[in-house]
């Protein structure tokens, strides 16, 4: 299987990372804002549901319509003198914890790691808007077209109540990693319905979930807990909307066309997870004294580091890929190689879609 950013990679033993350290080279890719796509326009004559469970969820999501800025009660004080979010959802409040810095650090540490992250998510959020603007002129029928425009004011709201968020409450809209941009770029350059939904809903939004989730989980403030669980139920239907349409599109595929998809998904999810939070730590690290390769190479060895490392993607991209048939016997080694894939504990997986 191809991997991508090869020339960023480096071994930290039998685990390969991606790494970005030229500040020219990342500054270059983040200064890439124009990007050439190409785009089909599908028109379609039928207007009637023909895919009664797109329909469905197209009326769930009318129904499940918020407003960010009246929703949300944004009186809420967050600081960095409270814990935003507990100790043991940031990697940075455990780090320094074992080095033995007091709490008003651990604390700050983590609001500026929370920052960092949700920065990151408010970025996929733009490119995840801009991308189902595409899709409402690529898809063939009236029943995804009506969801994918839905999606679209789904994902315009998530981009404003992440951006009030940090810009109200944490003082801080940290830049988009080089590791990310360079994935979105890919997504949004995608040909055709197929790997644009694949891409986006699929495998973004359905990664999206599980850590939104664990973000949620961990909150210990209740403005953002709120936020993160209203966008973490849009981000659900998005997934199901992925799962949905791939379900059609992998049962008509030809076995060299679902090898390639089963491919590409591998390929995408491998890169994110190859950067172990190492354009966070180039910028945050030296601030607290953290050594980036050093922490993360620690992390690598830890005994659960796989059981840790694989929530997110375990929580719902990987359980939908195995149902899709998009993870087989050829390419589940890599998965559980890279730590993406465990064995699941206490029977089926929690948040399956389909």
């Amino acid at each position: 299987m191809n991997k991508l950013m090869t020339e960023h990679r480096k071994k930290f033993g039998d685990f390969e990372v991606i790494d970005f350290v030229d500040e020219t080279e990342i500054q270059r890719i983040r200064d890439r804002v124009d990007i050439a796509v190409p785009l089909d326009v599908n028109w379609t004559w039928e207007y009637g549901s023909e895919v009664q469970e797109l329909r469905s969820l197209y009326e769930k999501g009318k129904v499940n319509q918020w407003n960010a800025e009246t929703d949300l009660d944004w009186q809420v004080p967050v600081s960095k003198d409270d814990w935003v979010i507990k100790p043991e959802g940031s990697m940075l409040a455990m780090a320094l914890r074992m080095m033995g810095k007091d709490e008003a650090t651990q604390k700050a540490a983590a609001f500026d790691e929370l920052a960092f992250v949700l920065s990151q998510l408010l970025h996929g959020e733009q490119a995840a808007l801009q991308l189902c603007g595409q899709l409402t002129n690529v898809c063939d029928k009236m029943d995804q077209k009506w969801y994918a425009a839905s999606q679209v004011i789904d994902e315009a709201r998530h981009v404003e109540a992440l951006s009030k968020f940090l810009s109200r409450k944490m003082g801080t809209i940290y830049p988009i990693g080089a590791t990310l941009k360079t994935l979105l770029d890919e997504l949004l350059q995608a040909e055709g319905m197929q790997k644009k939904t694949l891409g986006m809903q699929t495998l973004f939004e359905g990664t999206a979930v599980g850590i939104m989730d664990m973000m949620r989980s961990e909150s210990a403030n209740p403005l953002f807990g709120e936020m993160i669980k209203r966008i973490e139920q849009d981000e659900a239907r998005h997934a199901a909307f992925g799962v949905l349409t791939m379900r059609r599109v992998v049962k008509d595929a030809s076995e060299e066309e679902r090898a390639g998809m089963e491919d590409w998904a591998f390929s995408i999810l491998e890169a994110l997870n190859a950067n172990q939070q190492l354009d966070m730590l180039r910028i945050l690290g030296p601030k607290y004294d953290i050594e980036p390769e050093g922490l993360v190479q620690m992390a690598l060895q830890l005994p659960d580091y796989a059981e840790f490392n694989s929530l997110a993607f375990m929580h719902t991209v990987v359980p939908n890929l195995q149902r899709l048939g998009l993870i087989t016997e050829r390419t589940e080694q890599g998965w559980r190689d890279t730590a993406m894939m465990v064995d699941q504990r206490g029977g089926a997986p929690r948040a399956a879609l389909i």
